[in-house]
């Protein structure tokens, strides 16, 4: 047994790419070995900003030799079809032998493979990795044919034994290998010798490189957290930042700075991603006041002076990034000043949302109305949902939001208090994109409710209105994602509401400001085009009468289409078209919380499928009866009436749904049975009327010893047709009696 070490040393890695790269190289090698027939014990990856390595131990010596017997052409074959088979083993006529077989004799050919040295197999399998790295970005340098991520300088090859180690032959593009490497490119240049993965590791610590990723961001946070606290300041987390800025650096220097006091007005969100974004700095927080007022760089190399100059030249470049947020925030405010935040947003008429879908003006506007219909159904005034609805966009005209994106909302919520407005709408301007995805917070102030709710609604009528709906794996407007807000947010508030009218309406106004948009169009054969496309979209609306609405004004157009209009069978096809997508997000959202599809099914297969509160409060409270014995035993006594009583009906033809009689009971069992469902639709009802799930189904638990004992005692198909008949009738009683909760047909089990 060996052990393998291959380093790829090279300028600079993207730090976004090294851990990608590490395991594509460990994957290849390993791969690559393992199929030309060496097996190994454990394989390890390493990225540095200069160094892709990777240790293999216990690889194996040689690989085995193999012998293989091939069935060739028939005796007799055509010569083209003999001279292909002896080339594909690399054999002559004398090698071959021939055999009998079930249609005549054939040529049969022993493969013999030998086995080859270690060194030789990776040697190539080195070469075919590195020609064929799969590097989201690569180049080439020089005159070589190599691509690499950036220029490759060595190549560092050993397999190392008891006895000592042995470089693997390999030369590529000029490059030969050898079992040297570089440390830190300025504290320890020079090259020097490695044995195996212990020397190596230790060598290129002396020569101020540390090797493993995990252990220079350990490092990092380490040293950070403890000037920090030193400081009387606490470390902001951020894990991804960590990550990428182990990958900026072999030698990591940990130095603190402070924010200049000019800055520290800023909100603390504008000087963490200020810091973040352009400097790739962590930010320290004071925990009394919750205000950012320093923060900690990496450097790449110690100084004599401490790192005094270094920090000196952050804190320089730090200032002038924080200048221009600074600029950005005054301007913004002095904006707020003059013409409010409504002000703000007013050239949101000129941002394209969608070019079908009209612009962010228009879905303001529709967003709006639709708020004020939802706000009732969550608590909150509908007036104040419509102001946080007109204003929760307005940010995206900021100069601050034009400089980082990624603080839209946000912004807005500083800008709304900035402005007098209340609370609530200022928490709105930022909750209403929440929630973002399953692990992100929903939203619980009523007027958050009711905006994000508008906003993720208007977003999936819109695009269902055109027809971009996800396909596959491919949701370039995150619709997925919106529906399981719509579904987080309604489920985390407990909302009742009635998905489909609230479609319905949402879906007008998106063809409401299709239609406005068709009206203003200046070019009429565009025009006369769009309006036809409607009416093909939007069948019960024809082209003559879309020609007759487009003469109104835009803007009475819009506000009155579809007022009175009760329902269109298209509205209703395409709104449950829309419905079964929710339906289909929730199976996967309960489906993480143990509830089994096939008990989200049974749910929505009964009526009031479209109340999403309700169906999961049913699918709940029918998952936590079947995981009980009296669950489990219930549904068998339940699916054994229903398959009899399906079997009779279809054998005789007629549905036995007349209400049994309890005289014509012949046994105790049979009476007991019908005393037990008299009790049990009793309970039932009142708990169905109450929606409390979990009582009609202990109700029915109920049923569980007197079923059993009914089938066990009594012969349903008796020789007495009046007894069939009414032990059948009886049969679809229990059916009737339990379908009641939800559609038990469909439960696995």
């Amino acid at each position: 047994m060996a052990d393998l070490l291959i380093e790829l040393f090279s300028e600079e890695i993207p730090a976004r790419m090294q851990l990608g790269a590490s395991d594509a190289l460990k994957r290849l090698v390993t791969d690559g070995l393992v199929e030309a027939g060496l097996t190994y014990a454990h394989a390890q990856a390493f990225a540095t900003p200069r160094r892709l390595a990777l240790a293999v131990q216990g690889l194996s010596e040689h690989s085995p030799t193999t012998r293989e017997e091939r069935r060739g052409p028939k005796v007799g074959a055509p010569d083209k079809a003999v001279e292909g088979f002896l080339r594909s083993t690399g054999l002559s006529m004398d090698d071959l032998e021939i055999r009998d077989d079930k249609k005549g004799q054939v040529y049969v050919a022993r493969v013999v493979t030998e086995g080859r040295a270690a060194p030789a197999i990776v040697a190539e399998v080195l070469e075919q990795t590195i020609r064929n790295f799969p590097w989201p970005k690569s180049m080439r340098w020089g005159n070589g044919t190599l691509r690499w991520v950036r220029p490759l300088h060595s190549i560092l090859c050993i397999l190392s034994r008891e006895e000592g180690a042995e470089v693997v032959p390999l030369t590529l593009d000029g490059i030969t290998a050898g079992d040297t490497t570089r440390g830190h490119r300025f504290m320890a240049p020079d090259a020097f010798a490695v044995t195996n993965l212990d020397d190596y590791a230790a060598k290129l610590k002396r020569a101020k490189v540390i090797l493993d990723p995990t252990e220079r961001a350990d490092h990092i946070w380490n040293e950070a957290s403890q000037m920090a606290f030193a400081s009387g300041l606490e470390l902001v987390e951020d894990r991804g930042l960590l990550a990428e800025v182990a990958g900026l650096v072999e030698w990591p220097v940990v130095l603190l700075g402070r924010i200049d006091a000019q800055f520290l007005g800023l909100p603390p969100e504008v000087l963490q991603t200020s810091m973040k974004e352009h400097q790739k700095f962590f930010s320290l927080r004071d925990p009394k006041f919750g205000q950012i007022t320093g923060f900690v760089t990496v450097a790449n190399r110690e100084t004599v002076d401490g790192g005094a100059t270094i920090l000196a030249g952050n804190q320089k470049v730090l200032a002038a990034r924080l200048s221009d947020a600074k600029f950005f925030w005054d301007n913004d405010l002095r904006t707020i000043a003059d013409v409010g935040l409504e002000g703000m947003g007013a050239g949101l008429a000129d941002v394209t949302f969608h070019n079908k879908l009209g612009s962010q003006a228009d879905r303001v506007a529709r967003i709006e109305a639709l708020a004020r219909e939802i706000a009732p159904l969550v608590g909150a005034d509908p007036e104040m949902a419509a102001q946080a609805a007109r204003v929760m966009k307005s940010d995206l005209r900021s100069e601050m939001v034009g400089e980082f994106p990624e603080l839209q909302g946000l912004m807005g919520s500083y800008y709304a208090r900035e402005a007098g407005l209340p609370e609530d709408v200022a928490r709105a301007c930022v909750e209403h994109y929440q929630p973002l995805g399953p692990s992100d917070s929903v939203p619980s102030s009523p007027v958050s409710v009711a905006v994000a709710l508008a906003d993720k609604i208007d977003t999936l009528t819109g695009f269902w209105a055109i027809d971009e709906k996800p396909t596959g794996s491919k949701d370039p407007y995150a619709l997925r994602r919106a529906a399981l807000g719509v579904i987080r947010l309604v489920l985390g508030n407990g909302v009742r509401f009635d998905i489909i009218n609230g479609l319905i309406i949402a879906g007008r106004r998106n063809m409401a400001s299709m239609l406005r948009m068709a009206v203003n169009e200046v070019d009429e054969t565009y025009k006369l085009k769009v309006l036809k496309a409607l009416g093909a979209n939007f069948d019960g609306f024809d082209l003559a009468r879309l020609q007759e609405l487009s003469s109104q004004s835009a803007d009475l157009l819009s506000a009155g289409f579809g007022q009175g209009v009760p329902p269109q069978e298209w509205e209703l096809d395409r709104s449950q078209n829309l419905l079964t997508f929710f339906h289909d997000r929730l199976k996967v959202h309960l489906r993480e919380q143990g509830i089994r599809h096939d008990v989200i099914d049974a749910c929505l297969a009964m009526p009031g499928n479209d109340d999403l509160t309700l169906l999961v409060k049913r699918a709940e409270a029918l998952s936590a009866f079947l995981k009980t014995s009296d669950g489990e035993n219930l549904l068998q006594g339940f699916k054994r009436a229903n398959n009899i009583l399906t079997k009779e009906e279809a054998k005789d033809g007629v549905e036995y749904s007349f209400g049994p009689d309890p005289k014509l009971a012949e046994t105790d069992e049979e009476r007991a049975l019908f005393t037990a469902l008299d009790q049990a639709e009793a309970a039932i009802k009142p708990a169905m009327q109450a929606e409390d799930f979990g009582a009609a189904m202990q109700a029915m638990a109920a049923l569980r010893a007197p079923i059993d004992a009914f089938f066990e005692a009594v012969q349903i198909n008796t020789d007495s047709q009046i007894i069939r008949r009414n032990r059948l009738n009886l049969l679809h009683r229990i059916r009737a009696t339990c379908l009641q909760v939800a559609d038990l047909t469909r439960v696995e089990g």
